[in-house]
């Protein structure tokens, strides 16, 4: 089968203003050296107020104006892609400034709807964003991919093969469904090196537009290749400023190692608690869909430090504890044991919601509680009566941070749980809770949410990891 690579460039890959687009118009022209390449593009950054800004932020922002009765406007994002216009030429500059100039259009109308209903919310919101960001990125890096020699085009909205369900907001890829509207993409991948397309957005069998939650266009790339891997030799590849190193490089300064190989689930276990590899219901779509498939993350500025995840993983010789990393800005909900199973039943199927770890349960006074630690507290804030009204009398306790350790082999470690709790202790830190279970081989350490307990955890555990003897 021909080879087919489904690579996301997200805001950062981009660059403020687009500065990084040379870098990605090379990384693009390596990789259809063997394979034909669908690219999928994250909204563009931008400097606004000196601060390093999204779009996807700057569009936020103008939404809540117009809530607020304050006349929204797209002076930012404009200014942004007339920066980004320069990397075009002159034979596709003026088509680039045609389809910058509908699409903004979209985007405004949206923007001025919210302002008539005093409500930024929905299918308004989603249009706001998709037309402002990541559907006209896409566009613009389509003739920006013309004007360097290389034969493209971009998926156009009218024929989107992501379709989802009617969660607006935050909603659900349905692969049987987006099947059915492949058949323009297949077209274009077929007779193009390149095809761009936005990530994060969403279309309903009735053609409403939606949007997955942040950091979706990971979803968008996997959801594409989960369409494809049967017609091409399918893999996937996250162009990132580096690839994965044994903690967050933005927390801990010095003795980094690389990761170069992780299992699905230890990346998924990664993503959800804090590390920016990719986001982890990427691979919860892959798994679900029975798709075994190669992810690369690669570093974009040195293409030859790559990390490589797999369904599984070839024998392992390193550290069994690969990654230390931490979330802020959990919560914790406990309910009565016989109530918990409709919750659960209830976040699967009816929210399709799965960022959240069972505890170990507990008895009081006779009476079964089980424990959820929610890994977004303000998911939990705008569900409370939601998850209330499985157990009236459950209890939410905010403000909690969580530090794991990450390796499916990690009970090859000697004393990791004493000597990991040992010196949270040493930081001055107060363990609330701690969670090891041998069988899945995961270690969660709760603390408190305050200043930064969670960074100094960090900063504590990482240090101690390459002290710890491993069978």
């Amino acid at each position: 089968m021909t080879n087919l690579i489904v690579t996301k460039f997200g805001g950062s890959a981009l660059g403020p203003d687009g500065i990084s687009i040379p870098e990605i118009i090379e990384r693009i022209n390596r990789l259809k050296r063997d394979s034909k390449v669908i690219a999928v593009f994250s909204a563009p950054l931008t400097i606004h107020n000196d601060k390093k800004r999204s779009l996807t932020d700057v569009v936020l922002e103008q939404g809540k104006n117009a809530e607020k009765g304050i006349t929204p406007d797209l002076k930012v994002v404009k200014l942004t892609y007339q920066k980004i216009l320069e990397f075009v030429n002159s034979e596709n500059k003026e088509d680039c400034k045609k389809s910058i100039e509908f699409h903004l259009q979209n985007a405004q109308k949206a923007l001025d709807e919210a302002l008539k209903i005093k409500e930024f919310a929905d299918e308004i919101r989603s249009r706001a964003l998709a037309f402002s960001g990541e559907i006209l990125i896409s566009h613009v890096m389509n003739y920006i991919l013309r004007s360097n020699g290389v034969k493209t085009d971009a998926v156009s909205f009218d024929n989107w093969p992501i379709i989802t369900d009617e969660n607006i907001e935050s909603t659900n890829f349905l692969a049987p469904e987006s099947r059915t509207k492949m058949q323009k993409t297949e077209e274009l991948v077929s007779i193009n090196e390149v095809v761009t397309i936005g990530g994060f957005i969403g279309k309903t069998v009735d053609n409403v537009t939606t949007t997955y939650e942040r950091g979706g266009s990971d979803r968008t790339a996997a959801d594409l290749a989960i369409l494809f891997h049967k017609k091409y030799e399918t893999r996937v590849d996250f162009e990132k400023d580096s690839a994965v190193v044994s903690a967050d490089p933005k927390i801990v300064d010095s003795g980094l190692s690389e990761v170069n190989e992780l299992s699905y689930n230890e990346a998924r276990l990664a993503g959800m608690f804090g590390m920016k590899i990719l986001d982890p219901i990427a691979i919860k779509e892959i798994v679900e869909n029975g798709v075994d498939m190669p992810i690369t993350i690669t570093n974009m500025k040195n293409p030859e430090k790559i990390t490589t995840i797999k369904r599984i993983l070839d024998e392992q010789k390193g550290h069994p504890i690969k990654i230390v990393t931490g979330k802020e800005n959990c919560s914790i909900f406990r309910i009565e044991t016989s109530n918990i199973q409709k919750l659960l039943t209830s976040l699967e199927k009816d929210k399709r919601y799965s960022e959240f770890i069972i505890l170990s349960p507990f008895t009081k006074d006779g009476i079964g509680f089980s424990r959820i630690l929610f890994l977004d507290g303000d998911y939990v804030r705008r569900n409370e009566k939601y998850l209330l009204g499985f157990d009236s009398l459950a209890t939410i306790t905010y403000n909690r941070g969580v530090i794991t350790l990450i390796g499916d082999e990690m009970w090859r470690v000697q004393q990791v749980a004493s000597r990991t709790s040992a010196k949270i202790g040493e930081s001055g830190l107060n363990i609330l809770n701690m969670d090891a279970q041998e069988e899945t081989s995961r270690i969660i350490i709760v603390v408190e949410d305050s200043e930064d307990n969670i960074k100094k955890a960090i900063i504590a555990i990482h240090q101690e990891v390459s002290k710890i003897n491993f069978i």
